[in-house]
């Protein structure tokens, strides 16, 4: 009995640490994840969002959805894109995704 109780006095520190330790791991795995998860989404949300609303007419596009055009007018939520010939397509600002214009080029 008296041993029993001698070892539970000596294990009640080591709980303490274990918690302490427990906190800075789950402490340490939020950082991981910030540095590489969160933290690269933000910056290429920014960088998505600055080209949208950088759009200027003559601007070569690609929407979500794989179709390449030329914009020839830009409203505030919508732009207007020319596809082939006659063919325009008025699409939202946030389905547009790269310029390939510089591609284009080449």
């Amino acid at each position: 009995m008296l041993i029993n109780t001698f070892l539970l006095q000596a294990a009640a520190p080591q709980q303490g640490n274990g918690a302490l330790m427990t906190i800075l791991m789950f402490g340490a795995i939020f950082v991981v994840m910030y540095l590489f998860m969160i933290r690269p989404q933000r910056k290429q949300q920014k960088e998505l969002n600055e080209f949208r609303n950088s759009l200027k007419k003559g601007d070569k596009v690609v929407t979500v959805g794989g179709i390449y055009g030329e914009i020839v007018e830009v409203n505030e939520k919508t732009a207007l894109i020319k596809v082939d010939g006659d063919v325009k397509l008025r699409v939202d600002k946030q389905g547009l995704v790269k310029d390939y214009s510089e591609t284009a080029q080449k």
